[in-house]
């Protein structure tokens, strides 16, 4: 299986793992010159080779009209012996410097890169849990957490770069190491905070943390946000052959190599075949109307669920009902429950752990006819499938006038002669 392996030894943020990924991939030109035309206005991101500690890597630089954002981040950060005489000096420059825009104006903005709707849906995911964790914070809501422009305009690119590589990688699992946040305190626009912040403790519930080696910040609430969104599970490195490695460098630097390091490879199966894990949940509920039931299905899709489906049951005094069960990564379950428990009637969720068989997948693009088709290819346990993406095939129908299954067929029928050939 292809597998992703973050090392976070020295925390996590958007930059350290653009830079990281950016590592994996062939041609870093192209991706610098795509994520330079994505339609964030003023945004410029270069890269730069650093060593640390005698390890060489990749520093990420993101400026706004020339304006670099770790710039600016330098009058937010110090340590706890110096936050009391440059406190006042901060929040004067916090108050001039920058000014606001609202969680609606970023799904805005979002909404109108040019990027692919996969990267736009994961980056969208990622922004609601910094918003969320934001709000749960300050106890407030969604609605009147506000952030400042220019770290927000760089936190964007920084969001949607890991997104854009995650889907250049496309790797089959990501899997994190447990995450250093750091220690001490931070200095932001609220006043002095400990380490980890509130937000960044709050995004990183449920998942292993610990503080070693360094008072710092080492985990921004970005970071823990990206990680959280894509990892599926959080251990030490699970045996793997590796085929790529990348490191991407912080700004600071320490007795410890300031990186956030990652993995690509092949993890082998288990001995009984079974290679993945996750969780199920369930609850059964006769007492909600179809449309409510619908509005919880999409709203489970939405957040990432692997897979949502309900069934029609009988519960007691005969009552026709519904099982609504939710397929999701192990380490998810409990953001899962929460969303089932809030937009459901039901008072409890049962969860089961489930191991899976799967196969590797890859999607291959082919040229045909009707323009570019994307097929997913499925191969493991002496077995290969493919199919073409439905979304694809629709499209080519539709701008072509001709049926569905036309089309299919046609996709269908020159793979199999590849094969043939082969």
């Amino acid at each position: 299986m292809k597998t992703l392996y973050l090392e976070c030894a020295m925390g996590a943020a958007g930059d350290m793992l653009t830079a990281a990924l950016l590592e994996l991939v062939n041609d870093k030109a192209d991706f610098l010159k795509q994520i330079n035309s994505i339609g964030i206005p003023g945004l410029k991101v270069d890269i730069e080779s650093v060593v640390k500690c005698g390890i060489s890597g990749t520093h990420i630089r993101v400026s706004i009209n020339g304006i670099e954002e770790s710039a600016d981040a330098d009058i937010l950060k110090y340590s706890h012996k110096n936050l009391h005489k440059h406190s006042q000096h901060i929040h004067h420059n916090l108050s001039h410097k920058h000014s606001y825009t609202s969680f609606e104006k970023i799904e805005n903005i979002i909404a109108r890169l040019s990027v692919s709707q996969k990267v736009k849906d994961n980056a969208l995911s990622i922004y609601q849990l910094i918003a969320g964790a934001e709000a749960s914070a300050h106890g407030t809501s969604v609605e009147q957490i506000h952030f400042h422009e220019l770290g927000n305009a760089d936190a964007i690119a920084d969001i949607v770069g890991v997104c854009m590589l995650m889907e250049s990688l496309a790797p089959q699992e990501t899997i994190a190491s447990p995450i250093n946040v750091g220690s001490g305190f931070v200095q932001c626009a609220h006043g002095i905070m400990p380490v980890p912040s509130p937000a960044t403790a709050y995004i990183l519930q449920d998942i292993p943390i610990y503080s070693r080696n360094a008072h710092e910040e080492l985990c921004t609430p970005t970071g823990a946000a990206i990680i959280k969104h894509f990892a599926k599970r959080f251990e030490q490195m699970p045996k793997m052959r590796i085929q790529k490695i990348g490191y991407g460098m912080g700004t600071k630097d320490f007795e410890s190599v300031n990186c956030l390091r990652t993995f690509l490879g092949e993890t082998e199966n288990n001995n009984d075949g079974i290679n993945d894990r996750i969780a199920q949940l369930q609850c059964n509920m006769d007492d909600m109307t179809g449309e409510a039931v619908g509005f919880a299905v999409n709203l489970l899709l939405q957040e990432g669920a692997l897979d949502v489906f309900t069934v029609p049951i009988q519960m007691k005094k005969n009552r026709p009902a519904v099982l609504l069960t939710c397929i999701c990564s192990e380490y998810k379950v409990h953001f899962f429950a929460e969303l089932m428990l809030r937009h459901t009637t039901t008072f409890g969720v049962r969860r089961t752990v489930c191991y899976r068989y799967v196969l590797k997948r890859k999607i291959l693009t082919k040229q045909t006819l009707f323009g570019n088709i994307r097929i997913k290819t499925g191969e493991g346990y002496n077995i290969k499938k493919f199919k073409p993406e439905y979304d694809d095939i629709a499209e080519a129908a539709h701008l072509n006038n001709i049926s569905f299954g036309e089309v299919n067929d046609a996709v269908l029928h020159d793979k199999t002669n590849e094969e043939k050939k082969i």
